[in-house]
This record gives C-alpha cells, structure tokens and sequence, in this order.
C-alpha cells in the first residue's frame, strides 16, 4: 500500500483522537470484480461498515484475499467522507478461474501416459472449487471434487471428494520387484475451519477400498497375488501460513501438518498411523530473484511390508528420479531451488530456476539409522523453466531437467502444472 495512505490515515487518528472523535467505516466498496459476488467479499472481510477504522486489518484484509485463488492482486485505498468516517474501496484484480490441465509423462513401464482435467476455483462466484479428472496410465483412473471453504461462514467450510484410481505399481521385496495392478476407489469428506489468518485445520475421513493384483515380477509365499480389503481413515491437517504473495513471487514461512490413522478391516494389511509436516519457506532477492525452500519430515507405522506408505518419486519429492523407485516407513526430503524472473511482461512471466532435490527414506521394517545409509540417501541437482500467465490461477508450466550425482543415480525430464511446491 502506498505510504501517503498510510501517512493520511495516521493523522486522521491523531487529529480525531485530539478531539475525542474515532474514525468509523461508513461505506465499503468492492470495485474490479466481474464474476466474483461482491457479497461474498464483503462477507470474508473482518473490516466492516459501521466499525472503527483499522489499519492492521485492512492490511490483514488484503492478505487474506491475495490467498484466494480467485484474486490475481488487491489494493484497497481510504476516501474521506468528514471528520469522522470514511470509504473504504478495495479494488481486485481477478484471475481467470475456469482451469483444463493437461500432465503428459511416462508410467512405471516407460509406456505412454496422461492425465487430462478441469476446474472451476470461483464456482457461483463463492470460491468454491469444482473440478474433476481423467487419467491414463496403463489403465484409467478418474476423479471428482469440490472444496467450499467459507460455504458456512467466513471461517467454516466442507470438502467432499471421490477417486478411482487404478496405476500399475512395482512393489519392493529384498530379493527383488514385483508390478501389480492398484486400484483405490473410496470417498473422503473434510471439514473446514480457518481459526484465524495464519492458521487453518482441516478434519474428517475417508472410506475406500484398496485392490492389489498381481501382474508380473517376483513371487512369495508371504504376499498374496490378489489382496482386496476395505478401509477407513480418519485425517487432522493443520496449516500456519504466513506466506505473501504478488503475481509469481512468494514470501514468508508455512508449515503444513498431515495426521492420518488408517483402519484395514479383515486384517490383511496392518493398521497403522502416518504423520508428515512440510515446512516452506521463501524469500524474495531482489526485484526479479525468489528463494524457495521445502523440508518433510514424515514417519509412519514401521511395518515390514512391501505396500509402505512413504513414495520415492519425481512427481512428489525428487526430481529426476523416476516414477515410485522405492517405498519406505520414513523419509527426509529437501527441495530448495532459485526462482528468477527472465521475462515480465503484462500478462506472461518466464521464470528460469536453478534446484537440489535430496533426501533419504528408512526402510520397511527397519531402523531410524536407515536415513544415514548410502543406498538410501539421493541428491539431484537440475534447472528448470516456468512459463506463467499472470492473470490464470495456477497457469503454469514448467519443465525440470533433475541429474543424480549419488550411487546408482539416474536422470530425467520432469512436467507438470504448477511450481513444484
């Protein structure tokens, strides 16, 4: 915000404050919006007509809405009315919110693969989030969503979700590697609730049923072929975030905290409990440069099963990797990677980027000291390119080329829809 509207603001107060006078909020004005309701705003907003004016939460105000994916920017500026109140006019600048999507990569056999997508972020100007896709990876995976989370009030919210997810998936044995067919189908509701402007917590469960049939590969007595079993999970997740944002650069710290307790009716797959937490952290560098850090430190159930829950794969953790190379109880993950801007022009951003991916997974069955192995630990230094449009949420693209320099490493192209994190 400008520093005049700052300083006009401070002398209202200590003028009004002199005579004994508050200054109050007699109109708000909502201007730039086309498809967002300008109720809606109104309504998500803490600075309301009639009340005493504040700064610190039309500051507040301002960040808040930046964090939607709606918006691509937001201003607000004070009109004086008289001695004693003013109009308050917040100006959005809004993204294009209806979104396809479109991945093309490789599946687990090097064959062809795709996953094809829509999505509304501002359904009924609300920002509600409706969206749903179709994928193709040896066999055909679909899914459907929606996320209202300020469908109740300006702090409480609903998410409902429905997935059938089939992939071909390798399956890790000491001796060797076994390809199975997995299927997921199940539904998850969440509920929503924003306990202030840094901190959120999401809660709920999810009925689903997992399908495990062998294909190809190695056998044992111990693993069955085919495994079919029905489960229930029950999900905490907490958010603190602190993050600003303006068009591509992001500032500021969020943490990210994933509870989940997983129930295997029947008893063919263990219970168990998994806990990860990602913590970010960014820092703009002058006009055109962005720092982006991201750590995970996730743990769960350490059983001795080739069906564990933590993934090592280029389109999650490390780029370059390939697509799900190992499973494991445990995993530390670092990303930190130099964002700079090449080109900015009215609607379109490239973005050049300079990354290390690391990270280290403990065992199925084995011991905190896993992290420290050789074999388990991967490093993959690479570059990359972002190509942005500045008014279409989420409108990016890029490409990374992530090269491992630790053993048995390997290389490659990574696509995808969005910044890596």
């Amino acid at each position: 915000m400008k520093p005049f509207f700052f300083l006009f603001c401070f002398l209202l107060l200590v003028c009004n404050s002199a005579l004994g006078q508050e200054i109050t909020i007699k109109e708000i004005n909502i201007e730039g919006v086309k498809k967002t309701k300008p109720a809606f705003i109104t309504k998500l907003i803490t600075s309301k007509k009639g009340a005493i004016l504040d700064t610190l939460a039309l500051e507040n105000d301002l960040l808040k809405l930046k964090r939607l994916p709606l918006v691509a920017n937001a201003t607000y500026k004070i009109k004086k009315l008289d001695s004693s109140a003013v109009r308050v006019i917040f100006t959005i600048e809004e993204n294009f919110t209806l979104i396809p999507f479109a991945n093309l990569f490789s599946s687990s056999n090097d064959a062809f693969a795709f996953r094809l997508g829509l999505q509304e972020f501002n359904l009924l100007g609300r920002n509600i989030t409706l969206g749903g896709f179709y994928q193709y990876d040896i066999f055909s995976s679909y899914g459907l969503s929606v996320r209202a989370p300020y469908l109740f009030s300006n702090k409480l919210g609903l998410s409902i979700s429905y997935t059938d997810f089939t992939t071909q998936e390798p399956v890790f044995f000491s001796e060797a590697t076994a390809d199975y067919k997995y299927n997921n189908k199940g539904v998850e509701v969440l509920g929503l609730y924003e306990i202030n402007l840094k901190n959120t917590v999401e809660f709920g469960f999810s009925l689903f049923s997992e399908d495990y049939q062998y294909l190809e590969g190695f056998t044992s007595n111990e693993v069955p072929r085919a495994l079919k079993v029905d489960k229930r999970l029950w999900k905490v997740l907490y958010n603190f975030n602190a993050l600003n944002y303006h068009y591509q650069y992001v500032n500021g710290f969020k943490s990210a905290l994933n509870l989940q307790y997983v129930y295997g009716a029947g008893g063919n797959l263990p219970d168990f409990v998994i806990g990860f937490n990602d913590f970010l952290f960014y820092k703009r560098i002058g006009p055109k440069g962005n720092l982006a850090n991201r750590v995970r430190l996730g743990l769960a159930t350490n059983s001795d099963s080739p069906f564990a829950p933590f993934t090592l794969d280029n389109n999650l953790n490390i780029r370059g990797v390939g697509n799900t190379i190992d499973r494991g109880t445990g995993a530390i993950v670092f990303n930190t990677e130099y964002r700079h801007t090449l080109i900015d022009e009215d609607w379109f951003v490239l973005q050049s980027n300079i990354f290390v991916d690391g990270g280290s997974w403990r065992n199925p069955g084995g011991e905190l000291s896993d992290f420290s192995q050789n074999e388990n630990i991967r490093i993959y230094p690479g570059v990359g390119l972002r190509f942005m449009h500045k008014r279409v949420f989420n409108a990016i693209f890029r490409i990374d080329y992530g090269y491992g320099i630790t053993k048995d490493a390997t290389k490659g192209l990574v696509f995808g829809i969005g910044q890596y994190f």
